[in-house]
């Protein structure tokens, strides 16, 4: 929890202090109580007083006051709310390894389905594009927030030769960057932009992906990566016959960490859609703090209120 005001807070020394010449006050009347030898004679001219009840009382009105200087300061708590403006770019393997049943039906018909579930749990103005990559990487979906649009497009994807991993991103911040300049109002900040990579198998073709996470760096455009599928994956390659299709975890740990994203990790479809609501929760939402003053003041009047009861109740009056 943080204060808008925290300077209020030093209120709270002077309710402490206030409580402690009461409790100082309290423990000289039981002297003085003490003192006194004849007791019957004490109780028969000293007025009658409710005893705990007034230290009740006083508690109540003591707690009130605490958490009604609390609420002045104005706490704040972090909320989560849903992205204003943002641009991510999906890029999904479709190299022939996707065709591999390790993960049923097949790798690349988890990714489809689980992918329409991600496009769907973003916020409704945040902006999806689709790109595929093979041995080359093509935009097959410009951002939009257009859900449909980018559904259609994903369940079109159909398998090629190869893995370009690092044209893949460079073809996703193209996108972006060309997007960007028709959208953005001139003199406008542009909006926040994310990649999101899956890929089941190592990158064989084009430009490295360590040089396009150095790119994207420099955009400062975060890559989060999904590696799909196990290490037992095979895939029947005409003429050559089954060959294995492990994925690569550790150049797409590498290049999430250079360039500030987050990496998972899925051996099934099931953990699939997990990592995609992970990294959904992480994109399409942010964290804001919000001043929770009212909470604090409720609180308060109701202690406060509840002392002014009991003293009514107790000794029919106020103070």
């Amino acid at each position: 929890m943080h204060f808008v005001a925290p300077l209020w807070l030093l209120l709270l020394l002077v309710i402490a202090a206030v409580a402690g010449v009461y409790s100082v006050l309290q423990l000289r009347r039981k002297k003085y109580v003490a003192r006194f030898s004849n007791v019957e004679l004490l109780a028969s001219v000293a007025p009658r007083r409710p005893g705990w009840r007034r230290h009740l009382t006083f508690a109540l009105l003591m707690i009130g006051l605490a958490v009604l200087t609390v609420g002045v300061a104005q706490p704040t708590e972090s909320a989560r709310v849903p992205q204003d403006r943002a641009t991510v770019m999906l890029a999904i393997d479709v190299s022939l390894s996707m065709k591999a049943v390790d993960v049923l039906p097949t790798r690349l018909e988890a990714a489809k389905k689980a992918a329409e579930e991600f496009v769907s749990l973003l916020p409704p103005r945040i902006n999806v594009g689709l790109v595929k990559f093979g041995g080359t990487a093509s935009v097959v979906q410009s951002p939009d927030i257009n859900r449909d649009r980018i559904k259609v497009a994903i369940d079109k994807l159909e398998t090629q030769d190869s893995t370009a991993i690092g044209e893949a991103i460079e073809t996703c911040l193209d996108s972006i960057k060309t997007f960007e300049q028709g959208t953005t109002p001139k003199g406008d900040k542009p909006p926040a932009a994310r990649i999101v990579l899956l890929s089941d198998g190592a990158s064989n073709k084009g430009v490295s992906p360590m040089q396009a996470a150095s790119d994207a760096k420099a955009a400062s455009i975060p890559v989060s990566t999904i590696a799909f599928g196990t290490e037992d994956g095979v895939v029947n390659l005409e003429p050559y016959g089954p060959q294995p299709v492990p994925p690569d975890p550790e150049t797409l740990r590498a290049v999430a960490d250079a360039t500030g994203g987050s990496f998972h990790t899925a051996h099934s479809a099931e953990e699939l859609r997990s990592v995609y609501t992970d990294i959904g929760t992480q994109i399409g939402y942010t964290k804001v703090n919000k001043i929770i003053a009212w909470r604090f003041f409720v609180i308060g009047l109701l202690f406060a209120f509840a002392a002014a009861g009991a003293s009514l109740l107790w000794a029919g009056r106020l103070a």
